[in-house]
């Protein structure tokens, strides 16, 4: 095989006995000649990135800007290094042939170049490698053939060949079933979700790779790859699209529950990129950590809507009103009068759009501005009468009637215990409505008050925020006049006061000197946004008021938008577009994913009738593949000895048994509630008494949720 193949100590092969046939070294040499060329490179690369991180790591830290492309270099370098140690040869996914090219094309996680600039690896992510993903027999995209790997622990255990023409068999192809594919798609699941890039389909590659613009809504049944699509888009997307960089706001990823995010939390990584933040939506409000569920569901009900959610505005603009009276204030040189005139002058000189807290300073120095240039006294330095005026007690008194400081908590709180001032700001509301929202302890927040409490915080801003841009002045004071100091020395020493230096007399110059990253800044709540893209798996589960805590992180309003609406626990009866069009979205997309990957068709059989009976119109994928094991029926007595039998047939993969007592957490067995295993996918799903889940559309959609997380076996216990 040649000098390139005794590189490798191994063969990059691992293929068993009954796929003997595919080990022929027509078959693989070019593939382990190319992987020998990958090893020596992946080993040269891997000791320049830890020398120039080594390096990086001890050049001095600086100060500001210096600081900032330093610990950006060494996180880049950082990142790319665990990549590529965690991988080695596994980077690569598999290669194309195309017909304009004998040359094979290999795909890869990330980029890989040799030392004479050759491309050993194609990202996956770039234009050149998407007929890989997205190439079929009715449209080729010019290939002739196409190879995918499976890899298992680091050495590909079997191959899937596809030919797209006659001439792609001779010498390059094993032609077999879809082992490959199918047998991915049916192994052991483990406690994180794998990312599944050599198994991606044509029509999970055309939405992972559609633009931002607008809102992209991926609507499929269990199965169909939904979660793969979303978190593969999110890569893709941060590769691609230069508005989506972090620098640019960056990608929000919006998952249902803690489960969920534990689960999918080593994808994005395993995909090259590390910088997306990943929360679920009680994550977005400090009330999250401990909100409990609504429990009358008409309550839950009115808080949906997103109209009280706007009726926070109205809450806090009646803490906005000008006094109607005027007042004296007395200083160091005169008494000064301030009308009810001066005051709503000061009031309609406000930005539009500043929050509440912050917008009190800039309202003190409107009204200090408009008393001291209506001062005619000429023995009253204006300077001066600014400065008594500003720290006035009298003034700022009046100001905190006038305009207090205010908090979000307080705000919500007194809509739920002051019936007059509910019914001031939400005047729509029947009177019977405004007594159902009332309730004796204000501050037990729920899930349905926290669209109502982020709207408020987003509202009222931050009051400390007045007091850091003080800060921030005085630091640029300073640092101005410390530059101005450095400044002069360097005119003093030039000789002939021509050329350039003398440039540094500009004042915008000289403000340009000053490093900004330096100085004291505001520090922002990560989750604040604004993000330049947010993606929402389970996205049919959020009430109207729930999208106005995401719309307001993404004013672009540029999302990809994951759910079945089969799968909405409350219903979801209209459409995707209508839904969306009605919360606030104006460009809306649809894609539909109808093939199920991942539940076998015996497990689908029995789940099908439960939720048709509910939802006749559920969009039920069809399954491609069968276990060849039949739903087990049994009673909960059995439960016990059937997670012992499967823990011990089986050396690999996660079992959950849901709706039945809390067992205690091991690695291989789980232990939850319908709604927690929501987006979740286990090899043994065990469903404890699921007739007990409940009645109507919300009973249907937990037992279907919970069926078709089986991946391999399903079995139901019943109490006898």
């Amino acid at each position: 095989m040649g000098d390139d193949v005794k590189h490798l100590v191994t063969s990059a092969f691992d293929l068993p006995e009954h796929l003997s046939p595919k080990a022929d070294p027509k078959l693989i040499a070019d593939d382990e000649r190319h992987f020998a060329t990958i090893e020596r490179t992946l080993e040269r690369t891997i000791a320049d990135l830890t020398d120039r991180l080594d390096a990086a790591r001890r050049a001095p830290g600086g100060l500001g800007r210096a600081a900032m492309d330093r610990d950006m270099e060494v996180h880049r370098l950082s990142a790319r290094l665990r990549t590529l140690r965690r991988f080695g040869l596994d980077l690569c996914l598999g290669r194309i042939v195309s017909a304009d090219d004998p040359e094979p094309v290999y795909i890869g996680r990330l980029g890989l170049t040799d030392d004479e600039g050759r491309r050993l690896l194609i990202d996956w992510r770039s234009p050149a490698a998407e007929p890989f993903f997205a190439a079929t027999h009715a449209n080729p995209m010019g290939l002739v053939s196409r190879r995918r790997y499976r890899w298992t622990r680091g050495r590909i255990s079997d191959y899937w060949d596809e030919v797209f023409t006659a001439d792609g068999v001779e010498g390059h192809a094993a032609l077999d079933d879809q082992s490959a594919f199918i047998a991915s798609l049916g192994a052991n699941r483990s406690a994180r979700m794998r990312d599944v890039l050599g198994t991606i389909q044509a029509d999970q590659d055309a939405i992972i790779r559609a633009g931002s613009r607008g809102a992209l809504v991926v609507d499929g049944g269990p199965g169909t790859g939904k979660t793969v699509v979303a978190l593969h888009r999110t890569a893709h997307l941060l590769y691609s699209d230069p508005r989506l960089g972090h620098r640019r706001g960056g990608v929000l990823f919006v998952g249902p529950h803690q489960p969920y995010l534990a689960y999918v939390s080593d994808v994005l990584p395993s995909l090259g990129e590390e910088g997306v933040r990943i929360c679920t939506l009680r994550d977005l409000v400090p009330e999250g950590a401990t909100a409990r569920t609504e429990t009358d569901p008409e309550v839950a009900r009115l808080k949906s809507s997103a109209d009280l959610v706007k009726a926070v505005d109205e809450a806090v603009k009646f803490y906005e009103q000008p006094p109607t009276r005027g007042m004296t204030v007395t200083t160091d040189w005169a008494d000064i009068r301030v009308s009810a005139d001066d005051w709503a002058e000061a009031f309609d000189a406000l930005e539009p759009g500043t929050p509440h807290n912050e917008a009190r300073e800039q309202l003190l120095e409107e009204l200090v501005t408009i008393l001291v240039e209506r001062n005619d006294d000429d023995d009253v330095p204006p300077a001066l009468l600014r400065r008594s005026l500003l720290r006035n007690a009298e003034l700022v008194r009046a100001l905190g009637r006038a305009w207090p400081l205010l908090e979000a908590t307080d705000i919500v709180a007194d809509l739920w215990t002051v019936p007059a001032y509910l019914r001031k700001c939400a005047p729509w509301l029947a009177i019977d409505d405004i007594r159902k929202l009332q309730r004796e302890d204000a501050h037990a927040w729920t899930v349905c008050d926290l669209p109502l409490l982020d709207a408020a915080r987003r509202r009222l801003g931050d009051p400390e925020a007045a007091r850091r841009r003080r800060r921030r002045r005085a630091a640029v004071a300073v640092e101005r006049e410390r530059m101005s100091h450095v400044i002069h020395d360097i005119l003093e020493a030039d000789d002939d006061g021509e050329g350039a230096v003398t440039m540094l007399r500009g004042r915008d110059l000289q403000d340009s000197l000053i490093d900004d990253a330096a100085l004291p800044g505001t520090e922002a709540d990560p989750l604040a946004g604004p993000f330049a893209h947010i993606v929402v798996d389970e996205a049919q589960e959020l009430t109207d008021a729930e999208w106005q805590m995401l719309l307001l992180r993404c004013p672009s309003r540029s999302f990809t938008i994951v759910g079945d609406r089969a799968q909405a626990r409350h219903g979801f009866t209209e459409s995707w577009r209508d839904r969306l069009e009605r919360v606030g979205f104006d460009q809306v997309a649809l894609a539909s994913l109808s093939i199920n990957y991942r539940t076998p068709e015996e497990v689908m059989a029995e789940a099908e009738p439960v939720i048709r009976a509910a939802l006749p119109d559920a969009n039920v994928p069809t399954s491609i593949r069968a276990s060849g094991v039949p739903v087990v029926h049994g009673s909960v007595s059995e439960l016990d000895a059937i997670l012992d039998a499967w823990l011990a047939e089986h050396a690999d993969g996660v079992a959950c048994v849901i709706g039945g007592p809390a067992l205690p957490a091991t690695p291989r067995v789980r232990s939850l509630t319908p709604q927690l295993a929501k987006g979740l996918e286990f090899d043994l799903v065990v469903l404890v008494d699921p007739e007990r889940f409940g009645t109507g559309i919300e009973g249907a959609v937990d037992r279907y949720v919970a069926m078709t997380r089986a991946t391999q076996r399903l079995v139901v216990l019943t109490s006898t």
